[in-house]
């Protein structure tokens, strides 16, 4: 299978009731369908310094930030394939570069701290981050149920709605089972349009009529806040 590796959009984020989703969701129906993946279960391990450099800066909101993550959208084991993924955002444009590699080369390489088996420029940037910011850890497992949605019409605009967030500190095995804290209350849905441009006119106006609003919303950036918190940080 042929995977999109190259990604330039914008993500605009909303926190639904269920009640403002189910509404949406029928907005969508004339103009949007499940994608590929449809309803999947994404795992995400999120890699840091010793001391969160990365979600620290990232929090502090500035012009430019980045973060490295490995994903799977499944429960992986050594031969699945796994996604490297660096991702970064520059004046609201979010950039994403990614690799797909077996899950035994992927973690092979992070913890043994060796290059990765790829001859790319992608795998030269990824490259470049984890010399920048070396040593680097896996500091955060979070997973999600996902919804995912693509335009009838073929446009590359995307709509996904996340439930059941959860983080934990360890077990980073996409082999593992789905627990951990959850970041969301109960009954909320985070809502992400992913677009190249201006979001659609007709969901737009439906957002305007419901005073429905975007929101600042980090995953990594509330675990790790909710972890500071609670006085559980863990330093490698």
């Amino acid at each position: 299978m042929n995977y999109q590796q190259i990604f330039k959009r914008y993500e605009i984020k909303y926190l639904l009731s269920m009640q403002e989703k189910e509404f949406i969701l029928e907005v969508m129906k004339p103009y949007m369908k499940l994608d590929k993946y449809g309803h999947s279960t994404i795992r995400n391990v999120y890699f840091d310094t010793d001391t969160f450099r990365l979600i620290r800066r990232s929090l502090e909101k500035p012009v430019y930030k980045e973060k490295l993550r490995i994903r799977s959208y499944k429960a992986a084991k050594e031969n699945d394939n796994v996604f490297v993924e660096l991702k970064k955002k520059y004046k609201s444009v979010v950039y994403k570069r990614r690799l797909v590699l077996a899950e035994s080369q992927a973690w092979e390489c992070f913890q043994k701290d060796i290059p990765l088996p790829v001859s790319s420029q992608i795998a030269n940037e990824i490259e470049y981050f984890r010399n920048y910011y070396k040593p680097l850890y896996p500091k955060v497992f979070i997973s999600y149920e996902r919804e995912a949605y693509e335009t009838i019409d073929g446009s590359d605009f995307r709509v996904t709605f996340d439930e059941n967030i959860l983080y934990r500190e360890d077990d980073f095995s996409f082999a593992s089972g789905i627990y951990g804290t959850p970041i969301l209350n109960e009954g909320e849905t985070l809502m992400e349009i992913k677009a190249p441009s201006a979001i659609p006119l007709w969901l737009g106006r439906k957002l305007t009529e419901m005073q429905i609003f975007k929101t600042s919303f980090s995953k990594y950036g509330l675990a790790y806040q909710d972890i500071f918190k609670s006085g559980g940080l863990k330093y490698a």
